[in-house]
């Protein structure tokens, strides 16, 4: 009976042993002092967890310990000083990924920031801004009555957004007359790319433009162009401004639609080997002239690509400086639901060139410069872009 008892014992003991083991190396300050020492160590991560308890349980008011720890995460994040390095908390994480894919609940518009308000810049066809009349070229100076003026576009724009079937009252300014439009938000899907055949001198030139660089993205620019193409355009205007980004292997595909071979980017991090990225895949015939068009919120893998058409001598820039983002981010889901978006190295076109502050000039230079004025109709950057091109044929 004896022998029998200790095996059933130990079956029974083990497990309790693990269970008491693992919740004292969360709780150390519950262990006497060598055993803390012995099984636990001084290390950072358990100090960390005993100040978490040490807050829930002596603090003289309550506290929400999942509040403190999130605070907490983001501030260590924080203290890297990097821009582009983030804690996303696990309540944010859901309408982080839906921005990756290009899904959010709004109006259906682009636009960027002006000392007035907002500069319509295009508008999703069938949309909501789109149903209620509003073009591109028209102002928006307050949302619900309140002014938007010196308000940063990110502000004016988290205004704008909101919760399907409810309203916003969007004050337009349409070549100086005001009207207020009670818009009904809905569910968004960004276009990717839009085309459409501008004709310069008689010339037929095809205009691509590019939202983000999502998965499948470089396929859209691809159809686009090919349909241009198809249609008699003589040569490409490829718009990047404010793209800021998205995935690096798009960015390779798409500098690939018009770079035959050789290098595009190389990136290399501290605990990250250096990687090679080559063109793939078919691209459309050199002798078709192409511009590619830039500004300061032009980042990341539009810079990739730019950076790789500039340097190969495949396109004319035409624009202003690019926004300089040098580095690329991992995402890195946590176990609390949260994740960490985190630059874990650099990246460098055909030339050795870091476009970061890193390289002393950040950004890319455009070959021609060229702004849009935001407060006139014409879109003056775009129509240098055509001369560029036509003046090649």
């Amino acid at each position: 009976m004896r022998r029998r008892l200790i095996p059933l014992m130990l079956a029974l003991l083990v497990p309790l042993a693990l269970a008491v083991g693992l919740w004292a190396g969360g709780h150390p300050r519950v262990l006497p002092g060598f055993l803390r020492d012995a099984f636990v160590g001084d290390s950072q991560a358990q100090v960390y967890q005993e100040v978490l308890d040490r807050i829930d349980a002596d603090f003289y008011k309550e506290v929400d310990k999942d509040d403190v720890a999130t605070k907490s995460l983001a501030a260590a994040v924080d203290s890297l000083k990097d821009p582009f390095s983030r804690y996303i908390d696990p309540d944010t994480k859901a309408e982080f990924d839906a921005s990756t894919t290009g899904q959010f609940e709004g109006v259906g518009m682009n636009v960027e920031e002006i000392k007035r308000g907002l500069k319509v810049l295009d508008v999703f066809d069938d949309g909501p801004a789109d149903k209620a009349g509003i073009r591109a070229g028209d102002l928006i100076v307050a949302v619900d009555g309140e002014s938007l003026a010196g308000a940063a576009s990110e502000d004016a724009t988290t205004q704008i957004k909101g919760e399907a079937g409810t309203s916003v009252a969007l004050t337009i300014v349409t070549d100086g007359k005001r009207r207020v439009e009670d818009v009904e938000r809905a569910a968004i899907s960004v276009p990717v790319s839009e085309k459409r055949m501008e004709t310069e001198d008689g010339i037929k030139i095809g205009y691509v433009t590019l939202q983000q660089f999502t998965s499948g993205a470089h396929g859209f620019v691809s159809a686009n162009i090919d349909s241009l193409l198809d249609d008699g355009a003589k040569g490409i205007v490829f718009d990047l401004r404010h793209n800021g980004g998205g995935l690096l292997e798009e960015g390779v595909f798409t500098a690939s639609l018009f770079i035959p071979d050789g290098l595009i980017v190389s990136t290399r991090g501290r605990n990250r080997p250096t990687r090679r990225f080559n063109a793939s895949g078919d691209s459309i015939d050199t002798d078709i002239p192409v511009a590619v068009l830039v500004n300061g919120a032009t980042a990341s893998a539009s810079e990739i690509v730019t950076g790789a058409l500039q340097d190969l001598e495949r396109a004319t820039v035409v624009g202003v400086q690019t926004f300089g983002k040098g580095v690329f981010q991992e995402i890195e889901d946590l176990p609390n639901g949260g994740a960490l978006d985190i630059t874990v190295g650099e990246y460098f076109t055909p030339d050795g060139r870091n476009l970061g502050p890193s390289d002393g000039k950040r950004g890319l230079t455009p070959d021609v410069k060229a702004e849009d004025d935001p407060d006139t109709k014409p879109d003056e950057a775009l129509e240098e872009a055509l001369d560029v091109v036509a003046a090649e044929l």
